[in-house]
């Protein structure tokens, strides 16, 4: 039994690994995965893999395409979810601020540098055409870092996934004013590379299941119920993720998702032409 170690965000996204996990699937194929929730986000999981202490993640594109291209020894093995990712821009409940452009100037909380929360404020305030090299940022953790940044003025910006804080929205920890959207894909697997070097059958036996295991949910009729009931979501926003969301159920390739992701890097500064350089050998 190969035993692996995977991180992924404790999310509606992850419910097919979940699942797939908790019916017994990967044991069947002789895979044991040790599941880890990863609260902290792409940033969090781009550290496990440096210290080994996880094999497998579950992350960002655009995290870890910036992380392989600047070092981490890692590979992606395949995109998981073929949709964008829809990151809700969170304010102080009780501040003034109700537009976007009154944030130019202002404090991000971030979970961790190379997160998604950190790089698609880049994303968005090029899109508004501040000057990126002016942001400011707070490094806070995971998602209840960055409500408390908001209530103690730490931050007055908070990027996060709109529908995982929609029940802090209907708490009043925060007041959701506006959205940014991936340009790419959002969510990728990948693998120390030493563990892909050496398990690469078992590794495309697992993306095979969870893909599978994708499909099946995305058809089923009480998955709404299902979502609504395990990740505290009203029912409308769940089948309005669900209509947003796709996963890679066939498990093809998208290298259009990184030839986009890199471009923005490029242009945002947050990587060089050289680190960018024969991209492909080094991510894949």
């Amino acid at each position: 039994m190969l035993g692996l170690k995977i991180g992924g965000v404790p999310e509606h996204f992850n419910l097919p690994w979940r699942m797939a996990i908790e019916e017994g699937r990967f044991r069947e194929e002789g895979i044991q995965l040790h599941w880890s929730d990863m609260g902290g986000g792409t940033g969090q999981m781009i550290r496990g893999l440096e210290t080994k202490t996880l094999d497998v993640a579950v992350l960002l594109t655009e995290g870890v395409t910036k992380a392989i291209l600047q070092g981490l020894d890692a590979k992606i093995i395949q995109v998981y979810v073929t949709s964008p990712l829809h990151w809700g821009i969170h304010v102080p409940y009780d501040s003034d601020i109700d537009r976007i452009d009154q944030l130019e100037g202002k404090t991000f909380a971030i979970s961790r540098e190379g997160s998604g929360s950190h790089l698609m404020a880049y994303v968005r305030a090029s899109q508004e055409g501040w000057d990126t090299s002016k942001l400011k940022f707070n490094v806070v953790g995971d998602v209840y870092g960055g409500l408390w940044a908001l209530e103690n003025n730490k931050a007055q910006a908070f990027l996060w996934e709109k529908y995982t804080t929609h029940p802090f929205t209907e708490q009043k920890k925060c007041r959701y004013i506006d959205e940014v959207v991936t340009p790419w894909p959002c969510f990728v697997i990948a693998v120390r590379t030493e563990v892909y070097k050496e398990h690469m059958d078992a590794l495309n036996k697992m993306c095979d299941i969870v893909n599978k295991k994708a499909a099946e949910l995305k058809k089923n009729d009480s998955v709404v119920d299902l979502i609504s009931w395990r990740y505290n979501l009203r029912h409308g926003q769940v089948e309005n993720w669900l209509n947003e969301t796709d996963w890679n159920y066939d498990g093809i390739e998208y290298p259009l998702a990184f030839t986009k992701t890199i471009s923005y890097l490029l242009k945002l500064d947050l990587l060089s032409e050289s680190e960018a350089e024969n991209w492909r050998e080094k991510l894949f």
